[in-house]
């Protein structure tokens, strides 16, 4: 190790000592402090896909510049991913020098603005306050949610926690309210596996209009809201500055290796194989069981995500309408058996027909559900028409 990077370990080492010093009791800011909102840009990873907030307080007299983040995860928490699962991720309040926490996004190349807000001092002291407190060991940890508890929606909790009504959201930046999923999907391709994951796990909760708040889970949103935010009628927003200035990031997407291509041409594959079976009057019984094990297989995930979890937003998914779970068994019978049951005409009647509430349920807006679907609809359709011609052979 050379001696320009010891000295470099030795300079963040004396700064954290410092920052613990300074910090061992919550010091008073002086008038020349500041407390702002720092949005940063979408990355190209998923969990970068959105942007990132988090709160900075600064007192160039006392030596202050400190990040409060409360975007911090750790991979290594006990049962991290079953939490995950099950809707129970912890998230935490993290502090960070200010240098330290800028150097990730300038390595990415991802820009970063910060909003200053225009409060007293005693405004300010009492939000340091309430983030110290918010670090302590004992409260540092919460129970995070992608759409009503992130880091970005806490940016309008806490300030409506700390000053109450005295703080106003002002919504008429707002062209029309949005769904949740229309909020997530303008940042991300409709057509890509990231969001028909997400569109497929998501229910029809999440399909109703956000309140002006609750637009906040995004940090966009949230940093255009504090744009048009007041405090005891005067505006929160002081000023406004780029602190890295680099170009948003644009998602690069190969058409043969979306879902829709895949989906197409699983489309082209069933309509060749049933006019196979058609004109020699059989039953490719491989190709019902994977649709029919698969699609049930998706449900009874579904179903489990609905029921058996603390997610917010996935219980009423109707996608378990055309992923029907039942599937997962009716395939293993469909497939032993040369001869097909009595009773799956009857059946395949039914799920066709739960395809087609499916339909109805998008026409009446109770869910909207993925557009890259529609090939698979039709693909089960084909198929099902097809086994109900044949069951009466």
């Amino acid at each position: 190790m050379n001696f320009r990077m010891k000295s470099k370990y030795l300079f963040s080492f004396f700064l954290l000592l410092v920052g613990k010093v300074l910090f061992s009791q919550t010091p008073q800011l002086t008038e020349r402090s500041q407390v702002s909102l720092l949005t940063c840009a979408a990355g190209d990873e998923l969990y970068y896909a959105f942007g990132h907030s988090a709160f900075r307080v600064q007192d160039p007299v006392l030596g202050i510049d400190v990040v409060y983040n409360y975007g911090t995860f750790d991979f290594n928490q006990p049962n991290f991913y079953l939490n995950f699962a099950k809707g129970r991720m912890i998230y935490s309040l993290s502090r960070r020098s200010f240098d330290a926490f800028l150097y990730e996004y300038e390595l990415e190349k991802r820009w970063v603005k910060e909003q200053i807000f225009d409060l007293t001092l005693e405004e300010r002291n009492q939000l340091l306050v309430f983030f110290e407190n918010n670090y302590l060991p004992q409260n540092r940890d919460y129970l995070y949610d992608p759409l009503l508890n992130n880091c970005s929606s806490i940016t309008g909790d806490i300030l409506r926690k700390q000053f109450g009504d005295a703080i106003a959201f002002d919504g008429s930046y707002l062209d029309k309210p949005y769904t949740f999923r229309q909020l997530v999907r303008q940042f991300l391709d409709t057509n890509s596996w990231s969001m028909f994951g997400i569109d497929l796990a998501f229910g029809a909760v999440v399909d109703r209009k956000a309140t002006v708040q609750e637009h906040m889970f995004l940090p966009y949103y949230a940093m255009e809201q504090i744009r048009n935010t007041s405090l005891n009628g005067r505006p929160l927003l002081k000023r406004e500055r780029t602190i890295l200035d680099y170009n948003e990031h644009t998602q690069q997407h190969f058409f043969p290796l979306s879902p829709l291509f895949w989906f197409i041409l699983l489309l082209a594959f069933t309509c060749a194989i049933t006019y196979f079976d058609y004109t020699h009057k059989t039953r490719s019984r491989w190709l019902d069981f994977s649709l029919m094990f698969l699609t049930g297989l998706v449900g009874t995930f579904l179903l489990l995500l609905w029921f058996a979890t603390d997610h917010t937003s996935t219980p009423k998914n109707f996608n378990v309408l055309w992923a029907f779970p039942l599937n997962a068994v009716v395939a293993f019978i469909f497939a032993f058996q040369d001869k097909l049951p009595k009773w799956s005409s009857r059946y395949l009647w039914s799920v066709l027909g739960l395809i087609g509430i499916v339909l109805l349920l998008w026409i009446i807006q109770v869910q909207s559900f993925s557009p890259v679907l529609i090939p698979l609809f039709l693909t089960l359709a084909i198929r099902y028409v097809y086994l109900i011609r044949y069951s009466k052979l």
